[in-house]
C-alpha cells in the first residue's frame, strides 16, 4: 500500500492507494494551526487508522506547505510558518518510527497530475497553484523535481513582470518582500482587489458570478487578473517552456480562466507562437495526497 499525507494549512489528509492508484481509504482533519508538535501527533494517529482499517502496512510519502533546506532539512518558504526552521523531516521519522518522503506539496500536486492526472503523458509538467497563496510545482518525467535549493516551482515569489506605475511597489508578502506574484494572483488577492473598489467582501466565485451578469468592475478586475497571471506564467514559458500547465487551486475552478488565459499568455511571450495546453486539474483537490503517495512509486 502506498500511504500519502498532505499537511495542509488548514487540513491534513491521508490516503491508503494501491499501486495502480485505486484508493482504499481516504482520511481528514482539521489542522493544529500553530502547533507544530499536534500536527505531528496528527499525522502520526492519521497513519495508525489507514494502516489499522486497511489492515496493510504502506509506505509513507508527505507533502508539506514549503520546503526542507537541502542541507540542514529544517523547514523554509512554508505559509504555515510554525514549520520554517523545524527539523521536519527527522521529526516525522522519530514520530513515525519508519523511512519516509517529504517533498513540497505543490510538487506533489505536480507529481499526481503528471503520473494520472491531466498531465498524463507528459514529459514536463508545470502545475500552477492559484489557491489561498500562489505557487507551482515541476514534474519530469512523472516525478516532482525541486533542484538543490529545493526551490523549483517557487513561482509564486518572484515580482510581478513588466508592472506599471500603479503596481509598484506592490503589497506586502508574508515572505518580507513586496509585489510578489501571490500578492496579485492568488483568489485572496482577487477578493482584496474588489473590496479595496467597493468595500464589500465578497468571495472569488461571488465577483465571477457578478461578472456573468455583466458587472462591469467585476469585469474589470477579471481582465486585470487574467493579465497578470499571464505576465507571471510568461516568465516560465520563456524559461522552461514545460510540455503543459495545469492548474490547481481555488481559481482553477473558474471556467472562463481555460478561455482567457491562453490568449492573454500567447501576447506576453516571447515567442510568436503559443501552444501549450492549459489544463485543469483532474484530482481536484486530492492530487496533492495521491501525488504525496505516488512520491513511493517506482
Amino acid at each position: 500500500m502506498l500511504i500519502g499525507i498532505d499537511w495542509g494549512g488548514t487540513k491534513i489528509e491521508g490516503v491508503g492507494m494501491e499501486a495502480d492508484g485505486r484508493e482504499l481509504l481516504r482520511l481528514r482533519v482539521v489542522t493544529p494551526r500553530h502547533d507544530y508538535q499536534g500536527c505531528l501527533a496528527a499525522i502520526k494517529s492519521m497513519i495508525d487508522e489507514l494502516e489499522a482499517k486497511t489492515g496493510q502496512r504502506g509506505s509513507i510519502g508527505i507533502g508539506i506547505p514549503g520546503s526542507l533546506e537541502p542541507v540542514s532539512r529544517l523547514g523554509k518558504g512554508a505559509s504555515s510558518t510554525w514549520l520554517l526552521g523545524q527539523p521536519v523531516e527527522a521529526d516525522l521519522k522519530a514520530a513515525l518510527k519508519r523511512d519516509i518522503r517529504v517533498e513540497n506539496d505543490a510538487d506533489c500536486f505536480a507529481a499526481s497530475e503528471a503520473v494520472d492526472g491531466a498531465g498524463r503523458g507528459h514529459n514536463v509538467v508545470f502545475a500552477v497553484i492559484l489557491g489561498s497563496g500562489v505557487g507551482a510545482g515541476i514534474a519530469v518525467n512523472g516525478r516532482a523535481h525541486h533542484g538543490p535549493n529545493n526551490s523549483g516551482g517557487e513561482w509564486g515569489h518572484n515580482p510581478l513582470p513588466f508592472p506599471d506605475v500603479t503596481e509598484i511597489p506592490g503589497q506586502p508578502c508574508y515572505c518580507g518582500r513586496h509585489g510578489c506574484m501571490e500578492t496579485w494572483c492568488s483568489g485572496r488577492a482577487f477578493e482584496r482587489q474588489y473590496f479595496e473598489h467597493k468595500g464589500v467582501e465578497l468571495k472569488a466565485a461571488e465577483i465571477m458570478e457578478l461578472k456573468r451578469k455583466g458587472d462591469h468592475l467585476a469585469g474589470l478586475l477579471w481582465t486585470r487578473y487574467i493579465d497578470r497571471v499571464a505576465r507571471g506564467m510568461a516568465t516560465v514559458v520563456n524559461t522552461l517552456d514545460p510540455d503543459v500547465f495545469v492548474m490547481g487551486g481555488g481559481m482553477s475552478n473558474v471556467d472562463e480562466l481555460y478561455e482567457d488565459l491562453p490568449p492573454a499568455l500567447a501576447r506576453r511571450t516571447f515567442s510568436t507562437v503559443f501552444h501549450t495546453p492549459i489544463l485543469r486539474n483532474h484530482h481536484g483537490d486530492a492530487s496533492g495526497v495521491r501525488g504525496a503517495a505516488w512520491l513511493w512509486k517506482e
